[in-house]
């Protein structure tokens, strides 16, 4: 069996690279989201496996990279251009999905103030709510306390809601 995942190895690598590569810049574009977004996510964490048992296979030659300079300057590089990505998020800056920023607004709203949003009045879905199994204490209560009173994430509350009766 170790035989055979160092066979396939590098070929997965380089098949799980253009998969990446395309949903990658799919996704930069926005262009079928619905599609590549999950396919992006989990390809790219079942490409760890077959990146680990290339270093495996090849480690001696990997190694002979930290004796030039072109690897410490790549990592170097690497490194700098991830900077900027994490001093922005650091800084709590505007960016990333605007879902997300929606979906944060919501979960601190309480069912009195998002209820018009989905087309309910507040005492209309506090009882569809109940109905699907979730533990509403009010209409004061916000959809945040809401989801984890009941067990649940925010966005699968969201996610249930949306698929409301209007």
């Amino acid at each position: 069996m170790y035989t055979l995942l160092m066979r396939y190895a590098t070929p997965l690598i380089t098949g799980l690279f253009v998969v990446s590569l395309i949903s990658g810049v799919a996704l930069f574009f926005h262009l079928g989201q619905a599609y590549f977004h999950g396919m992006h996510e989990w390809l790219s964490m079942v490409l760890i496996l077959p990146f680990v048992l290339h270093l495996m296979k090849n480690w001696r030659p990997f190694l002979n990279y930290f004796r030039r300079s072109p690897m410490a300057i790549a990592l170097g590089v690497s490194l700098i251009a991830c900077l900027p990505f994490v001093y922005q998020g650091a800084m709590g800056a505007a960016g990333g999905n605007p879902v997300m920023g929606v979906v944060r607004a919501l979960e601190k709203s309480t069912l009195a103030n998002a209820a018009p949003v989905f087309g309910k009045t507040p005492d209309a879905l506090k009882a569809a709510l109940e109905q699907k199994g979730y533990a509403v204490a009010s209409t004061e209560t916000t959809l945040g306390e809401v989801a984890k009173a009941s067990s649940k994430e925010s966005f699968q509350l969201i996610g249930d809601i949306t698929k409301l009766d209007p």
